[in-house]
């Protein structure tokens, strides 16, 4: 349990170190409801930084904030696993579609974070960057009515992705009728700037490909499934009278 708290300080500094450096105005209260401790945490692990030779700056009086010199270096990146699994599927999202800016040094970032990683933890990077389909742009139709998901469905959506877990959700279709579902979530689709999720439905019993803006609420089931082969999800992915 002590190695857990030390671990979860350690890694609240880092992030703290990255947050006060970046943004203009950050006070005491918003960073501990943002990490979810204490004021007096917080204050604490400011001090500590302080102590680290980080050069801290806070304004008094209220509304006071603290930042962090811009001049001071936050050091290297470490990334957590997962963290760095999502950089990696999204720097192979970037590569894919093909864009001529700012790629340039996307190859060496995706080697040096692949040379990180353990031949099983590539093995599992490489499986999930596979689950990612990349098609055509959306219509100026369907991008007009996008709009951004939910965080909380995007994380639990982003989970069940991950870990092949059943998930239930609320979801409503372009005809505005509501229904609970779970599905299976085999596949994410992006058809720029619009992603899909490719799942098996447990309410039809087969394939569907559902808009992920569409997802009202998502929760995890705690039920796993196994990975059908792509083929099976072809028909749904060529027919859009299959996108509910």
């Amino acid at each position: 349990m002590a190695r857990t708290k030390t671990y979860d300080r350690i890694r609240r500094i880092e992030l703290l170190a990255a947050q006060l450096k970046e943004d203009v105005h950050c006070t005491v209260k918003a960073l501990a409801a943002e990490h979810g401790v204490s004021a007096r945490t917080i204050a604490r692990d400011l001090e500590l930084m302080r102590e680290q030779g980080m050069q801290i700056d806070a304004d008094r009086g209220r509304g006071g904030g603290v930042r962090l010199d811009r001049n001071w270096g936050v050091g290297r990146v470490n990334l957590a696993y997962g963290e760095a699994v999502d950089l990696l599927i999204s720097i192979a999202v970037a590569e894919r579609m093909d864009s001529p800016m700012f790629l340039a040094s996307l190859g060496a970032v995706r080697r040096q974070l692949v040379a990180s990683f353990s031949p099983e933890k590539r093995a599992r990077v490489n499986r999930l960057k596979s689950r990612i389909l990349i098609g055509v742009t959306a219509s100026t139709t369907v991008q007009t009515s996008a709009k951004a998901p939910p965080k909380r469905v995007v994380r639990a959506l982003h989970q069940a992705f991950v870990d092949q877990e059943v998930l239930g959700m609320r979801y409503q279709r372009e005809d505005g009728v509501v229904s609970e579902r779970e599905i299976a979530p085999h596949y994410l689709l992006l058809k720029y700037p619009i992603w899909y999720v490719v799942a098996f439905d447990h309410l039809r019993q087969g394939p569907r490909v559902f808009r992920c803006d569409r997802i009202l609420s998502a929760n995890m089931t705690g039920t796993s499934f196994r990975l059908l082969p792509k083929d099976a999800f072809e028909p749904s992915l060529a027919n859009d009278d299959l996108v509910v």
